[in-house]
Formats: C-alpha cells, structure tokens, sequence
C-alpha cells in the first residue's frame, strides 16, 4: 500500500509539474502575442502620415482630372455657342439688309 500511495503522490506531483509548464508556455504565448499586437499597431500607427498622405495625393488628383474634364466641356461648349451667335449674327446682319433695302418688307 505504501508503494501505490508514493507511486500516486509522484503521479500528482508530476501532473503539478505538467500544469505548471502548460502554464508557463500559455503566459509565454499570450505574453508573444501582445508583443507581436502592439509591435503591429506601432507599424500601422507610425504608416497613417503616410496613408493619409497618399489619400490625398489621391484625391487632388482626382480632383484636377474632374476640373479639367469640366474645363474641357466648358471649353467646347462655349465654342458652340459662339459659332451658333456668329451663324445667328450674319442672318440678323442679312435680315437688316433686306429691310433697308426694300422699304415694303416692313409692311
């Protein structure tokens, strides 16, 4: 009897001793995984000039392309308009001839 209860007090203390190391290698994984956490978050923390930088340069760009887009149509629809004023211009000027001339078409 003696035998199997220092046989049962080893088993207990080696199963403490097995506890123990699966504890110690749990705080040694969390304790890995925090670092690792906020090694990630300064990385990402010490990019945001960066990424903020490089939205804007997004953004200006994209806002020159829409202003130049809106230039060009400006552009060319004020091209429009002035070729249809002069079309427009010479019927008048034709219109005030024929008027001049011809004294009845007032009437």
């Amino acid at each position: 009897m003696d035998e199997t209860l220092k046989r049962l007090l080893e088993a207990e203390v080696r199963a403490e001793q097995i506890a123990r190391q699966a504890d110690e290698a749990r705080e040694r994984l969390i304790q890995g995984a925090l670092l690792e956490a906020r090694a990630s978050e300064s990385h990402f923390e010490s990019r945001i000039p960066e990424l903020h930088a490089s939205f804007l340069d997004k953004a200006e760009a994209r806002a020159e392309q829409t202003n130049s887009e809106l230039k060009r149509r400006y552009d060319e629809r004020h091209t429009q308009l002035r070729n249809l004023a002069e079309e427009r211009e010479a019927e008048a000027l034709d219109a005030a001839f024929a008027l001049l001339i011809d004294p009845e078409a007032d009437r």
